[in-house]
Parts: C-alpha cells; sequence; structure tokens
C-alpha cells in the first residue's frame, strides 16, 4: 500500500541517508580574526573560507561574537546564537552569502563601483548633451 505511514517512513528515511552520504555537510567551523575569514570543514575532506564582510549580518559583528560558530543539525547550516544569524552550507557553497536582496544590493554596489578610463569622458560628454541618453523604445 502506497500510503502506508510506515513504509512513507521508511522511504524518507532511506532517502535522507543517502543525502547525507552524497551531500558534503559541515563537520568543523571557526572564525581566524587574523585573516577574517570563516573556515569551513567538510565531511567529504574538502573546506572552504569566506570573508564574513560578505556574509549578512557578519558583516559589523564582533571577534568575540564571530568565534561563537555553531554547526546546525547535520551539519547543513551554521548558526550564530548571539547575532541571530543562520546560513545554510549549500547555499555558501554556491556563492549565497544572504537573502535575495541582500546579494542584489551587493551585486549592485560592485558593479556601481566599477570605474575604467571611458567611463569619466562618457560622463562628460552625457553631461554636454544635458545628461543620460534617453531610453529608446
Amino acid at each position: 500500500m502506497a500510503d502506508d505511514p510506515s513504509t512513507q517512513i521508511t522511504a524518507a528515511e532511506l532517502r535522507g541517508a543517502e543525502m547525507l552520504d552524497a551531500d558534503p555537510s559541515a563537520i568543523a567551523a571557526c572564525f581566524d580574526a587574523a585573516s577574517g575569514l570563516i573556515n569551513v570543514g567538510l565531511s567529504n575532506g574538502c573546506s572552504f573560507a569566506f570573508p564574513v564582510r560578505l556574509a549578512q549580518g557578519l558583516e559589523e559583528a564582533s571577534p568575540d561574537a564571530l568565534a561563537e560558530v555553531e554547526i546546525l543539525g547535520q551539519g547543513y547550516g551554521l548558526h550564530w546564537e548571539k547575532l541571530d544569524v543562520d546560513l545554510s552550507i549549500p547555499g555558501l557553497l554556491a556563492g549565497l552569502f544572504g537573502t535575495k536582496a541582500f546579494m542584489d544590493r551587493q551585486r549592485a554596489a560592485r558593479a556601481g563601483a566599477s570605474t575604467s578610463q571611458a567611463k569619466p569622458e562618457a560622463a562628460r560628454q552625457n553631461g554636454r548633451r544635458g545628461g543620460r541618453p534617453s531610453k529608446s523604445a
């Protein structure tokens, strides 16, 4: 019977065990104050680090608060109790350091900060013509 609860539970447990075997999870995490990095060791033997300045909720945190990083559950998240911050390991591995809005603000800040030799000249030319060119339909 497909709707039997015990069959569904057994199937879910098997899927969970397969996921734990296949997906890397955190087994260690620490803050390195000298470099400003959170270092994470994974169950598959790999490790990675990310700068706290990139992660939502960690940017302005004190070194003492950052040092109190905990691994959540089966190793799929990092948690800072004092900061009320949670980050997912799959998200971090994918380069997601916060919510979509937070990531969009970071990308916009980087894009607006780009410079080239042509940028000031283009701005001067646009200023002489009365500002930015109007959008064409």
